[in-house]
């Protein structure tokens, strides 16, 4: 079994089924257009079929039907997948379903597999041997995250007010990619980031943003945590605010693989 970093154990994971992380999710930075270029790319053919695992409220997944024949996107989440069925309302080329990546029914193939800000939670050896099963031969898996492009903001005093408040003390820092490559899951093929968009966002509302976040669920803060959490940061965001606006900007960054063949 592949071991995995502290602070991803399923009881962490399991926060993203929080109605309070659900409500929060909108306030996250957007993928760039640009993203969907490059997995347009890689799908390698025109109308993909592509699997987007650990869908969430369908911010990629959204993207991905613009260009895809269909989109089968899972979530374990019952509360995600009704948010992104509302957001995302009408979209017929999207399946979505509600299910563990690990153990959901499918049968494929895929031109592509997509994970947006996903597969750190799940178990590794299940999702790829699933993974291996359904993508179809040569195509490749595409691990795809957001970030802010603008991050003076985020120093050491901000990083200790997150480290006070988290609830997931157990989190160490990793690196995904070389995770799952010295464990032996996969082969890196290529990667890049996409330009920066403009993207700004009040200080309340990137104050939202870290409560989607794991370790900030409203719904396992304490009250006066979550409240302190939120002034604190207050007071230090808005000293990079101008106008009342936090200038963000956000990129996208694509890394994508094959899978490694069974043992």
């Amino acid at each position: 079994m592949t071991a995995k970093p502290s602070g991803l154990s399923p009881e962490y994971a399991a926060q993203f089924e929080d109605p309070s992380i659900v409500r929060a999710y909108p306030r996250r930075s957007p993928y760039p257009p640009e993203t969907f270029e490059v997995l347009a790319d890689l799908a390698g053919v025109a109308q993909p079929a592509i699997l987007d695992l650990g869908c969430g409220t369908g911010d990629l997944t959204v993207g991905l039907s613009a260009f895809a024949a269909t989109v089968d996107a899972v979530d374990s989440s019952a509360e995600m997948i009704d948010a992104a069925r509302v957001r995302a309302t009408p979209r017929f080329n999207v399946r979505w379903l509600q299910a563990a990546a690990e153990t959901v029914s499918l049968t494929g193939p895929y031109e592509l597999v997509t994970a947006g800000e996903s597969l750190h939670w799940m178990d590794w050896d299940a999702v790829f041997a699933m993974i291996r099963r359904v993508l179809a031969p040569g195509r490749f898996l595409a691990i795809v995250d957001r970030d802010y492009a603008r991050r003076a903001w985020w120093d050491e005093a901000f990083q200790s007010i997150i480290d006070r408040y988290s609830t997931n003390k157990a989190y160490q820092r990793y690196d995904l990619v070389d995770e799952l490559t010295r464990g032996g899951l996969w082969s890196v093929a290529g990667e890049c980031a996409t330009a920066p968009i403009p993207f700004r966002q009040t200080v309340a509302e990137l104050i939202e943003a870290f409560h989607s976040r794991n370790g900030f669920s409203r719904d396992r803060m304490a009250v006066d945590d979550a409240r302190r959490f939120d002034d604190e940061a207050a007071v230090h965001l808005t000293r990079f605010a101008e106008d009342g606006f936090v200038d963000l900007g956000a990129i996208g960054r694509v890394v994508w693989g094959t899978v490694a063949p069974a043992a």
